[in-house]
């Protein structure tokens, strides 16, 4: 008879609602429904009790609303309580997942993206003497520049010949598709030295192509950085630039004008 009246009075005494119910459940063991509402993500909760008490205040109409519907109807609530509080406190992706989801979805396939510089053009070049130096004298170079397409479109190959009054570059620029990452590794060497440098990589979009690299002149770690711009079909823009703080400033010291 003990036993009978424990679960009597047990059973009086249950919450009357599904609201009760839930929350007493998450506002007894807060630990459980913040698992439960994070279960595919990795923010942690700074104060789970009071978000999830939040959430179930927002729901609450709702949840009794449909207090005496079936289990099933009460579950579909539920999971829309979980998806709401979610949306509220932003669990669902961390802002590194979002990015990397619209990057997949919006990736570029860019191997076609140097097609418009094959063939023959006409190219002028002010160059600045003594870069990052604080000198402001430039000169200016005349010549040819020819682009070849090498695998079909997914590697091309440039040749420059310049003269002008301190002297002619011959330089060589080697373009290739990385089809994995989907950016171009843009390496350049000039007669001069006959050395191939570091890859500059990058990409286009919108009609405008950077490429960025590291590397050492005279003696120092600085920032590299190529745009194309002003791109048609009878002409196009080049410009280099360094940067010796990082990246905070430029210096522009290459500005290359093809025509054809």
């Amino acid at each position: 008879m003990q036993i009978l009246s424990n679960w009597a009075k047990s059973w009086a005494e249950r919450p009357r609602t599904f609201s009760e119910r839930f929350k007493q459940r998450a506002l007894c063991n807060p630990a459980r429904t913040a698992m439960v509402l994070t279960t595919s993500s990795k923010v942690v909760i700074g104060d789970r009790r009071r978000a999830e008490y939040r959430a179930v205040k927002i729901q609450i109409r709702i949840f009794e609303a449909v207090d005496m519907a079936t289990g099933s109807v009460r579950s579909i609530f539920l999971c829309g309580l979980l998806l709401t509080a979610t949306a509220q406190f932003g669990f669902a992706q961390t802002p590194a997942a979002r990015a990397s989801d619209t990057q997949n979805v919006t990736a570029h396939d860019g191997q076609r993206d140097f097609d418009f510089e094959f063939g023959d053009w006409k190219m002028h070049l002010s160059r600045r003497l003594n870069p990052l130096t604080g000198s402001d004298t430039w000169v200016s170079y005349d010549g040819t520049s020819i682009v070849r397409k090498v695998w079909n479109g997914a590697a091309n190959l440039g040749e420059i010949d310049l003269t002008g009054p301190t002297g002619r570059i011959q330089g060589l620029s080697l373009r290739v598709y990385n089809p994995e990452s989907r950016q171009w590794n843009v390496h350049f060497a000039n007669s001069s030295s006959g050395v191939l440098g570091e890859a500059m990589v990058g990409g286009f979009k919108n009609g405008r192509g950077e490429f960025y690299n590291q590397e050492l002149f005279n003696g120092r770690s600085i920032f590299v950085r190529f745009i194309f711009s002003d791109i048609g079909p009878k002409s196009f823009k080049l410009e280099q630039a360094f940067s010796d703080d990082g990246g905070k400033t430029w210096e522009a010291n290459w500005l290359a004008t093809f025509t054809r």
